[in-house]
């Protein structure tokens, strides 16, 4: 069975004409040639989300501090009223229009869709391994330690 095996290699001159032979010779084909180049960047230019690295989650906001992420009030707002609302049973649309009657508007600040809303939702399921420990006890279950095993 014959494999396929890559080589790349950095350059900072043009291969010579002897080389190209070389590796030629020793059973080496050129697939591809990858050019860079740097360009003058304008600070306008570069949106801050771009430098981050990670998107801050939905609901939470950079710390005066710089070091850490509290609530935001207005984003667990929306979150809350998403809830109520997916527990009602409406469509995203009609949550994006409700939440746009309510003249809350997208981190953009652009009225919300039902695109924008289906994106969010994830956002409202607890994960992790203590998820279960985010629900309450529910109300027909005596909360002891007899029936903990049935709700995990």
């Amino acid at each position: 069975m014959k494999k396929i095996e890559w080589m790349r290699e950095a350059l900072s001159a043009w291969p010579s004409p002897e080389y190209l032979q070389q590796r030629e010779s020793a059973g080496w084909r050129l697939v591809a040639v990858e050019w860079e180049r740097e360009v003058q960047v304008e600070p306008e230019t570069a949106h801050p989300a771009d430098l981050a690295g990670e998107e801050i989650p939905y609901g939470t906001r950079v710390a005066g501090d710089c070091l850490h992420l509290e609530e935001n009030p207005t984003e667990t707002q929306v979150l809350n009223l998403l809830a109520e609302m997916i527990v009602q049973d409406l469509s995203y649309n009609q949550m994006a229009e409700r939440l746009n009657d309510r003249a809350f508007r997208t981190r953009d600040g652009k009225p919300w869709t039902a695109l924008a809303v289906f994106k969010l939702t994830p956002r409202l399921m607890p994960s992790g391994k203590n998820a279960s420990a985010s629900f309450p006890a529910s109300p027909g279950i005596p909360d002891d330690p007899a029936h903990s095993p049935r709700r995990r």
